[in-house]
């Protein structure tokens, strides 16, 4: 999987500074947990994963989770798992034809619905460890972490490849501030013992607005939630520490085609008119009836917070979130200048000469900054996301 390959090899050569490089299932763990990037939630009921997969119909599509918990209605979970394995063994028999190579498939997870879930699932997926990467574990708290663990280590057991799994941490336990310090001590205690195989910590802030019969409206970022944006610190307090850091991965974004708007829009034109001339401001409308602004804001800031990833609903959404996670030029400079004086300390000024990079306090950015750019890629100086476009999108409106 490769991000970006939507992209003609001359786009490629000429938005990127340095290009994103392949990862697989196989790729070491480090780079799966940074290299989710938009997450695609869809239910196996209603939505052809494999023929999704095998035909490339979704631009950008790196990572995706086959949902058999709350995206299912209760009385259809037989059918859920019946379309599941259905799906998957058309995938497998689409890589053994050599329709679809291994390498090129997207991170597949499967949402279970909990821990008694998988144990009932284990034989029947286990035909199937090679086409998927792992499991999605929702509502983990203290309460249920052990359970988890435990089926999912039974799972890894009975398999060969590399299993991972995703804890969502969504539940009343967590979000009620009584209990929350306790209960995610006890989730990071035992999550330690089994931190290779931990991808992503997942937040899962549509759960967290229910406890207080909220919901985020299409113009507010879920940082400006107070109840939820208090908790999001926690967790990063407790799973972003640079001791014994997890990767965090950012909450869903509910919403697409919204057109209606009230509030004034957050994206400026200069930007769309100054790299795709008049259509561009057509893009940027298009943008803006769809509230991607509130979402490219949400994303602004989850960055800002050291968080990696994003849950997805909407294929759209996808080249956004992925976008967001490339790395500048300037990053880039900065990062290569602080990790080249890592062992010498100090300060040195930016090859932009409008920062001072002061290499111990910034070290650890800069480590998780080049991990990005590995997978992700840099930018060549001048350009910016809007580059990034699916290719049909912008193809006749560039200058």
């Amino acid at each position: 999987m490769k991000y970006f390959n939507y992209l003609s090899t001359e786009k490629i050569n000429r938005i990127f500074f340095k290009a994103p490089v392949p990862i697989t299932i196989d790729s070491p763990v480090q780079e799966l947990r940074y290299g989710l990037g938009g997450t695609l939630y869809m239910p196996p009921t209603t939505i052809d994963f494999h023929s999704i997969i095998v035909n490339k119909k979704i631009s950008g599509l790196g990572s995706m989770v086959i949902c058999l918990e709350d995206a299912i209605k209760d009385h259809e979970v037989e059918l859920a798992e019946q379309a599941l394995i259905a799906g998957l063994s058309e995938l497998k028999k689409a890589m053994m034809s050599g329709l679809i190579d291994k390498a090129q498939l997207p991170f597949i997870f499967i949402r279970v619905r909990n821990a008694s879930h998988l144990e009932k699932l284990t034989d029947r997926l286990c035909e199937f460890e090679d086409v998927f990467l792992g499991f999605v574990f929702p509502k983990f708290d203290q309460n249920n972490s052990e359970e988890f663990i435990q089926a999912f280590l039974k799972f890894k057991n009975k398999t060969v490849s590399p299993k991972y799994f995703m804890p969502i941490l969504e539940s009343e336990e967590i979000i009620y501030v009584e209990r929350r310090t306790e209960a995610l001590l006890k989730i990071k205690s035992d999550l330690d013992f089994v931190k290779d195989h931990v991808l992503n910590v997942r937040i899962g802030a549509t759960d967290f607005c229910s406890n207080f019969g909220i919901r985020r409206s299409k113009d507010f970022t879920i940082y400006q939630i107070h109840t939820v944006r208090d908790c999001i610190t926690e967790i990063l307090n407790v799973f972003s520490r640079s001791s014994s850091e997890y990767v965090v991965s950012g909450s869903v974004w509910e919403y697409f085609d919204v057109n209606m708007r009230f509030l004034k829009p957050q994206l400026r034109a200069t930007p769309f008119t100054e790299r795709f001339g008049k259509l561009g401001e057509l893009r940027r409308k298009k943008m803006l009836s769809a509230n991607f602004d509130a979402l490219i804001k949400e994303l602004i800031e989850d960055k800002e917070n050291g968080i990696v990833g994003k849950t997805v609903i909407h294929p759209s959404h996808l080249t956004i979130v992925n976008a967001i996670h490339v790395v500048t030029h300037e990053e880039y400079s900065d990062a290569l200048s602080i990790m080249g004086e890592a062992q010498s300390g100090g300060v040195i000024r930016s090859e932009y000469s409008n920062k001072m990079n002061e290499i111990k306090p910034h070290i650890n950015w800069a480590r998780k900054l080049l991990m990005k750019a590995e997978i992700y890629g840099v930018l060549n100086k001048g350009f910016d996301y809007l580059s990034l476009l699916p290719q049909e999108e912008v193809e006749s409106s560039e200058k």
